[in-house]
């Protein structure tokens, strides 16, 4: 029996969840087969910027669409670009390369948190009460995960990268909704500009300061995997998922990646969490959970 287009919808965004949960196990391997991370980053988002553009070229609209862009649009595209793309996936690749991944992906995990703080300072909209409390919830499972501070000199470093990253995700969150919101555009189109402009900085930034360290077979079959599959295949089936789903059971699905992540460091990458740390991640993910869920109803009403 064929499924309805909700439940199939349903089912396909927790695909491309669980594959963009696997990238954090890949993205580890990769660099424990010394791949530099930044340079890393670059191949990965280059390549998939080669896969998405022939999808855009052979489609009329949006060729038509590339071309009526205005140079304010192209420099919003170009910005989104270097915050997501630069900052934020460069970030997560060095923060990998010295954190354990449930504890880089508690942080970024936070960006929801760090949206709704930015709302408030910018008085773009001020948070419900439920989000209030889900601002509590992530904050007092973010303490109960580091506490008590003892980390090694690196993961300190890590955590100053996780911090930097965490931030840039929040405000490519905001702009990326500015731009589909105002600016008209297919969501394909906003994300292979920018992920052409930001994927070929980072490979620039990765070749220039760190090299390609040792590209064999292995290596590049983690580059191709995470480009075509976690990343072009992804993305796009994401995007063809958000026709059908509400914005709230997106939300809900998109927050199951921390746990996800937790469980798969744990099992593939030998990074056990302690029963205390287990319980920060479930409150944090709670917490992000009940504040995305708000604004996803908001945005629907």
């Amino acid at each position: 029996m064929a499924m309805r287009p909700p439940t199939r919808a349903i089912v396909q965004a927790l695909l491309v969840t669980f594959l963009w949960s696997t990238s954090w196990v890949l993205i580890k391997l990769g660099l424990r087969a010394s791949l530099p991370a930044i340079t890393f980053a670059g191949l990965r988002y280059s390549l998939a910027f080669l896969c998405l553009l022939p999808f855009v070229l052979v489609n009329p609209a949006h060729r038509a669409a590339l071309r009526a862009l205005s140079r304010v649009a192209w420099a919003r595209l170009a910005l989104l670009g270097i915050v997501f793309y630069v900052l934020t996936q460069g970030a997560q690749f060095v923060g990998l390369a010295l954190l354990p991944a449930a504890t880089l992906t508690l942080l970024l995990n936070l960006s929801p948190i760090v949206v709704a703080l930015f709302g408030i300072a910018l008085t773009v909209e001020r948070p419900t009460r439920g989000q209030w409390s889900g601002i509590l919830l992530s904050a007092v499972g973010a303490l109960i995960y580091f506490y008590p501070l003892a980390l090694p000199a690196g993961q300190f470093v890590g955590l100053a990268v996780g911090g930097v990253g965490l931030l840039a995700n929040a405000a490519s969150s905001l702009l990326g909704r500015r731009i589909n919101r105002d600016g008209g555009l297919a969501p394909l189109l906003v994300t292979t500009v920018s992920m052409g402009v930001g994927g070929g900085l980072l490979l620039a930034v990765g070749a220039t300061t760190q090299g390609f360290g040792r590209l064999g077979a292995t290596q590049w079959l983690l580059v191709a995997w995470l480009a075509v599959v976690n990343t072009a295949l992804a993305f796009t089936l994401w995007n063809h998922t958000l026709r059908t789903l509400t914005a709230v059971e997106s939300s809900v699905i998109n927050n199951t990646m921390l746990p996800q992540i937790a469980v798969l460091a744990w099992v593939f990458l030998d990074e056990p969490l302690t029963v205390r740390q287990i319980l920060g991640v479930a409150l944090v993910s709670a917490g992000t959970l009940v504040v995305s869920w708000r604004r996803a109803q908001r945005d629907e009403a």
